[in-house]
């Protein structure tokens, strides 16, 4: 089977854009996490009004403004999600210095791009135009800005990609199945490279009240957006929604070194599984994400106990941290994995950007494989006092702080509604 390596990462976050930028303030205990009472009375009406957005400002500094970020005319035929997953191919791209001219590169390279939601803003204004008047106020452009599949259709016309042109729509889950189905892509040699990974912006007031109705949401921290987002921690009480992109470029490794293009790491393992169980609850006993992580070690042909660090999707629910905590220490603890719950390195990094939907386990995956690059285990923030009862919560969650530790081997944990469960495994070659 050939082995797929990753050698370029590019990122949009409520951190910032661009890995560096974004990576360092993660490390430094900054959170992206704001108020959006000011955005308009429909969001101030709303019970939960904080969200991780995209800063808005000055290109050189790291933050959003379309006409200094896009090409002329890329606002209009893209929808916001597709601009993101736009400058974040874009980075990625620079990072692993693929600028392919030779048409069987062209034809050896692909895109893989997936967003949870897609366009919600589209599909509300467009409604409201047609009602108020007619055929007419529809855009030329509704459908094209609508599809989730065209932010990948954006990376290969504007690079002349012409290999697998795909898109992945799986609720939280999509980022990661976005970056595990396009490594299978180049396992099975459909590719060469491939541009893989997850987009959302959706920070509007129809998703966020659809999201209070089915009680997932903070919205006891509205005066307190940053620390809104607690992970693991005994106040959890809801996710923050939040927006943005993560993008990786993969990479047959043979085709990598022959290149001697930087390697991050290598795509070692993917593990998918359902919980046939509930629309929106995870089962209690965490067996979804259990099966993802053991069949993604297996596929890397490695043991529980050679895993130092999880990047978890803990997105600050009370169910949803408690039943990954479970998952995560069943699979480690025992006889063939770590000896106690102190020896497992695990946090979530929602605490700092929010939970991002279709973008949150691409985005996740990369602070994964810089944790591996440089040996530093991302922090989880708001973690004051680990969840309730706390015997079942003595995991090392990072709480905080980053912390320096030489990883080997990380898992990348990313779960959605429907029961849709991945897991990546990513190891140093």
């Amino acid at each position: 089977m050939r082995r797929v390596v990753v050698t370029g990462l590019g990122l949009v976050t409520p951190l910032g854009i661009g890995v560096r930028r974004t990576w360092q303030r993660l490390l430094d205990g900054h959170c992206g996490i704001v108020s959006i009472n000011e955005k308009g009375p429909q969001f101030a009406s709303l019970p939960s009004r904080i969200a991780g957005i995209v800063p808005e400002g000055r290109k050189e500094d790291g933050e959003w403004n379309a006409k200094e970020w896009l090409s002329p005319g890329d606002e209009r035929r893209m929808a916001r999600f597709a601009q993101y997953a736009m400058i974040a191919s874009e980075e990625a791209l620079r990072d692993a210095e693929w600028t392919p001219k030779k048409e069987e590169d062209l034809t050896a390279t692909g895109v893989y791009m997936g967003s949870g939601i897609g366009s919600l803003d589209d599909v509300y204004e467009t409604t409201v135009a047609f009602e108020e008047g007619g055929y007419r106020k529809v855009s030329p452009l509704f459908v094209p800005r609508l599809l989730i599949n065209l932010a990948a259709g954006h990376v290969s016309m504007r690079y002349g990609f012409k290999g697998p042109n795909h898109a992945a729509t799986t609720a939280c889950t999509t980022g990661a199945h976005s970056i595990g189905d396009a490594a299978r892509l180049i396992q099975f040699g459909d590719a060469d490279i491939m541009i893989a990974g997850g987009a959302e912006s959706c920070i509007h007031p129809l998703a966020i009240a659809g999201f209070a109705r089915a009680r997932s949401l903070a919205t006891d921290w509205n005066d307190r957006p940053k620390e809104a987002s607690r992970p693991f921690d005994r106040e959890r009480a809801g996710f923050v929604i939040g927006e943005g992109a993560g993008v990786v470029v993969l990479e047959e490794l043979e085709h990598a070194k022959k290149r001697g293009v930087r390697i991050y790491a290598q795509l070692a393992g993917y593990g998918l599984s359902s919980d046939a169980h509930h629309m929106t609850a995870p089962r209690k006993d965490g067996q979804g994400p259990l099966l993802a992580m053991k069949h993604a070690l297996r596929h890397a042909g490695l043991k529980p106990s050679s895993v130092d660090y999880i990047n978890a999707h803990a997105t600050s629910t009370v169910l949803g941290d408690a039943a990954e905590n479970r998952a995560i220490k069943d699979f480690l603890l025992g006889e063939c994995g770590k000896e106690k719950a102190s020896e497992i390195n695990v946090s979530s990094t929602k605490g700092a950007i929010g939970h991002l939907l279709g973008a949150a386990g691409s985005v996740e995956a990369i602070f994964t494989v810089m944790g591996l690059y440089h040996n530093i285990l991302p922090p989880t923030l708001n973690l004051d006092n680990p969840g309730s009862p706390s015997e079942d919560f003595n995991c090392n969650y990072v709480a905080n702080s980053a912390q320096q530790k030489p990883v080997h081997v990380a898992l990348s944990n990313s779960f959605g509604f429907g029961g849709t469960n991945a897991s990546l495994c990513f190891r140093k070659l």
